[in-house]
């Protein structure tokens, strides 16, 4: 008897390196790509901050008077949300969070909290 499973089926252990890599739909397609929004909004922050003074000052007439800034926006963020280097580099950075969270339980957020800070 090689296992103890289902009648017919055998329970067999997989190598966990070949399960480390691999992404469920919803990593994949939200929660990387939803990594990958918030890096490109700190890459941009230039023009981010430039298209929220802009609707501040201008408050209703913001859709007319700012869409210079709203297309230099589109135009930062597009270019990064393109970059299959920086989804990489999300991509890495989420299967590692996701590995300490298997090993501790603990996630990435909350063991953030807990590390003392030095004033």
């Amino acid at each position: 008897v090689k296992g103890e499973g289902p009648v017919g089926t055998e329970a067999t252990m997989e190598p966990a390196s070949q399960e480390v890599n691999l992404l469920r739909h919803v990593e994949k397609d939200v929660l990387i790509p939803k990594m990958v929004r918030e890096k490109a909004k700190e890459l941009c922050s230039n023009t981010v901050e430039a298209f929220t003074k802009c609707c501040q000052e201008e408050g209703l007439l913001m859709v007319v008077k700012c869409r210079k800034e709203n297309a230099a926006l589109k135009e930062c963020l597009t270019y990064y949300y393109k970059d299959s280097a920086l989804y990489e580099e999300c991509k890495q950075e989420y299967l590692k969070e996701r590995e300490e969270f298997r090993q501790t339980g603990i996630p990435s957020k909350k063991r953030q909290q807990k590390v003392p800070s030095s004033m």
